[in-house]
């Protein structure tokens, strides 16, 4: 599946700002020691497992900003599916350039397209059910648009961006504001008409609660599969329901068979394993 890419204007700052980190004040001490200036070098980065590629750009960014001549030609895009040993991109120009800039450019495409797999495998788990797999806000501070990109490559949909684009009312808030009919009054008198509503629930009896007003999305949160099931059954199509708590792909299936429309995970951004990519010489 094609996505639409970030632009370079977002990613730039972020890969710039990496690549400070890196360099430090003195810049790679080793590549400039061993590494002719005129020297040119062409490589491979390869897959070394299988995964969901996601990232490409920044990767090319990282390099390009190391020295604008490194030539980047992706031989696959973000969202496809690659096999150990499988080539992602072709590499080559300046190898000073290339050598400084390798390890910045794989951590990005590293951690988001282990972020695209972790999705891909919550997402495979379901795939026989309508349920979509949802992401969270528990992302890396400030990479949070990179990794909800990195899940919509992996087959996900995203959940809010920040704390401003949507309302969600917490358990905590409902216990500040003492119910949840009193939490969800006090958003209505707040905001306006086209902010969306969640308010999460961790029993029966507060969903009957919310049900006396609903709002657009409900979030069963830790709740078994047969809770999960009587609780799409108890709001019969008035609210979004979304599942979280635990949500692995041992526990999704029985989450998304019981009929809500997303299962949300935190561990797929604040969690997911790197995958591993390398860069690799042709001649050895």
């Amino acid at each position: 599946m094609l996505h639409t890419p970030l632009p370079d204007a977002l990613l730039e700052p972020v890969v710039r700002g990496a690549l400070a980190e890196d360099l430090g004040r003195a810049g790679d001490l080793t590549t400039e020691s061993v590494v002719p200036a005129d020297a040119t070098a062409e490589f491979v980065l390869t897959a070394r497992q299988e995964g969901v590629i996601a990232g490409l750009d920044t990767a090319r960014i990282a390099l390009a900003l190391t020295d604008h001549r490194i030539g980047f030609e992706p031989l696959v895009h973000d969202g496809q599916r690659v096999a150990p040993s499988m080539p992602v991109a072709r590499i080559a120009g300046p190898a000073r350039g290339i050598l400084t800039g390798e390890r910045v450019a794989l951590n990005f495409l590293g951690h988001l397209s282990g972020v695209a797999t972790a999705t891909a495998q919550l997402a495979d788990a379901i795939a026989h059910t309508r349920t979509r797999v949802c992401c969270t806000r528990k992302t890396t501070p400030g990479l949070r648009a990179l990794e909800k990109y990195a899940v919509r490559c992996g087959g996900g949909v995203n959940h809010r961006f920040g704390l401003d684009d949507a309302v969600l009312v917490k358990d905590n808030h409902i216990a500040v504001a003492g119910s949840v009919t009193e939490a969800v009054r006090r958003v209505r008198d707040r905001v306006g008409h086209l902010v969306s509503v969640e308010v999460e629930v961790d029993s029966l009896e507060q969903l009957a609660e919310l049900l006396q007003d609903p709002v657009d999305a409900v979030l069963l949160d830790n709740m078994d599969a047969a809770t999960t099931a009587r609780a799409v059954r108890m709001v019969g199509g008035a609210m979004v329901t979304e599942a979280s708590g635990t949500v692995t792909a041992a526990t999704a299936p029985a989450l998304a068979e019981a009929g809500v429309d997303l299962v949300s995970a935190g561990w797929i951004t604040h969690s997911a394993p790197v995958l591993d990519l390398g860069l690799d010489h042709p001649g050895g």
